[in-house]
């Protein structure tokens, strides 16, 4: 939830909607603040505002600009209209250039930021987020809380996941009537009665069941072009800057993945 307080003083001298596109801006460009104080000179015709790189970096936490980017990822979940079947996976962001998420084996230290983000498989746009600076199961929980949370309308049909995500733990976070498609890390030592819905769907139609399990290869293949894209290092130093540099690469993937539709 975001709450804004009414402060006492002088209005900004720059409002909200250029604010919020300046953000948006910035996180395409995918440079430092310092190259967008740079580029703005350029588009000076299009804002029409002059700013600094540390007006930029507080961009990530401004209260106004957060609360517009949320509306619009709700508005267009909502818009889309969610199908109920998921896939879902999880990532880090470097908070150091020389170190990188995927080739760093131990991943310890603090240097990294944990999200892990549900991608509708009906509409293709990411239904739910959650980040954390502790761990991707962490980072987990919050994105189904997010979830569960959106709208009671919507609910999980099935969920496509990493085997990382495969403990008895896990899949009691879902019910009856949820179809999950995960492959455990180990063999099973105890068959729990969640464990026994999967392999059950397994036997029931094996070739259906691998078809939908490796839908969680979009996932994937969004989170790596997600990175292309915006970038896979997080620049920010303040925590709750770090976690809006975090949620706007979701956001800014459902604006361009958004269908216009006729009518």
């Amino acid at each position: 939830m975001i709450e804004v307080n009414k402060r006492q003083g002088r209005p900004k001298e720059v409002d909200l909607v250029k604010r919020t596109m300046l953000f948006l801006f910035a996180r395409l460009m995918n440079k430092s603040n310092r190259d967008v104080e740079d580029l703005l000179a350029l588009f000076q015709p299009l804002f029409g505002v002059k700013v600094s790189y540390k007006y930029i970096e507080r961009l990530y936490s401004d209260e106004g600009v957060k609360l517009v980017l949320h509306n619009l990822f709700m508005l267009l979940i909502h818009d889309e209209g969610i199908s109920g079947n998921f896939s879902g996976d999880g990532a880090g962001y470097s908070l150091t250039m020389p170190k990188h998420y995927r080739s760093d084996p131990k991943k310890k230290g603090g240097d990294y930021r944990y999200v892990f983000r549900m991608i509708d498989l009906g509409t293709g746009v990411y239904a739910a987020f959650g980040y954390s600076n502790r761990s991707e199961m962490e980072a987990f929980n919050r994105a189904i809380t997010m979830l569960e949370g959106l709208d009671t309308r919507i609910k999980i049909n099935s969920n496509a996941l990493d085997k990382y995500y495969s403990s008895r733990t896990v899949l009691g976070l879902f019910g009856k009537k949820t179809a999950v498609y995960v492959i455990p890390k180990k063999n099973i030592s105890k068959i729990s009665l969640e464990w026994t819905r999967v392999i059950e769907r397994m036997i029931e139609d094996p070739i259906e069941f691998l078809r939908k399990y490796f839908k969680r290869n979009l996932s994937e293949a969004e989170f790596s072009a997600d990175k292309r894209r915006f970038g896979c290092t997080i620049r920010q130093r303040k925590e709750n800057r770090k976690e809006m540099a975090m949620f706007s690469p979701a956001l800014l993937y459902n604006i361009f993945a958004v269908r216009v539709k006729p009518g």
